[in-house]
């Protein structure tokens, strides 16, 4: 006989987060109350309750003591922490699932939401070179898992903006890319997605420095998400979100239409499925 199967890491923490709300209605305390105890936002402890923000174990042993719930958070919030992805993207993969809203600017890759296996696969290998093949396999296998948020016919809504680069960048070569483009132009058809390209001839703009996520969620403040090499920082600090949604406007105002964007898109992928069937010189 099989013993009961463990909730996965977000059913968990979205438990947890329930619990902590529960705990704090016990105490009589609103979340800027008990923000104020944690020398934490408001927002941040309702972001902890609605699950779109880890409990860590730091964050689990003040809890404890605010609320006098016996080491409750400190003995669960190790497994709802548990996670997929690197540990400097796992909290902003996990708001994701629950937002109602995602806005990205990706300057030289096409974002993971939108990855094929192949491509993935081609951008892990060239960041983890040696790395063994099951590694590599778990990782695209992660990032597939991701992509599941697209199946919902209406949720989230997911407006991306992308460098042309992002276009010209031949990722594990023509075919691969072929592939990757196409698959972008079909969600676009189908309308699951919303997709803009800045083209080179726009020239300088508004998010030169990098990319950028924004996720909006039913219940809890926005969340901004900047992301460099083995690093990343989530926030919903009001002004850097603020001056992210401006870098965001002004990233559309500068890109093509999506119309325009789907036609270029749809010439770049001709050119390499042409140049993946040429003859060899």
């Amino acid at each position: 006989m099989t013993g009961a199967k463990e909730p996965d890491p977000s059913s968990r923490r979205l438990m947890v987060g329930e619990e902590l709300r529960h705990a704090r209605e016990r105490a009589d305390l609103t979340q800027q109350a008990l923000g104020e105890r944690l020398f934490v936002s408001g927002s941040y402890v309702g972001q902890m309750e609605a699950g779109t923000r880890r409990i860590l174990p730091d964050m689990a042993q003040r809890l404890d003591e605010a609320l006098g719930t016996a080491g409750f958070f400190t003995r669960h919030a190790a497994k709802a922490n548990q996670s997929k992805h690197p540990e400097h993207f796992a909290e902003a993969a996990e708001a994701e699932v629950l937002a109602i809203e995602i806005r990205q600017y990706e300057s030289l890759l096409i974002p993971g939401l939108l990855q094929t296996p192949a491509y993935a696969r081609a951008v892990f290998l060239a960041y983890q070179p040696t790395a063994p093949q099951e590694t590599i396999d778990n990782l695209v296998a992660a990032r597939m898992e991701r992509t599941r948020l697209l199946t919902d016919p209406t949720k989230p809504l997911l407006w991306t903006v992308l460098d042309e680069a992002a276009l010209r960048r031949k990722i594990g070569g023509p075919s691969v890319m072929a592939e990757a483009l196409s698959h972008i132009t079909d969600l676009a058809r189908r309308r699951r997605v919303i997709v803009q390209v800045v083209p080179f001839s726009a020239g300088a703009h508004a998010a030169l420095d990098g990319p950028f996520k924004l996720m909006y969620f039913l219940d809890a403040p926005p969340l901004s998400f900047v992301e460099a090499p083995s690093t990343g920082q989530l926030t919903d600090d009001a002004a850097t979100v603020a001056r992210h949604e401006l870098s965001y406007d002004l990233l559309r105002a500068d890109a093509l239409s999506p119309r325009q964007s789907l036609v270029l898109i749809e010439s770049v992928a001709e050119d390499y499925a042409h140049e993946d069937h040429a003859p060899g010189v």
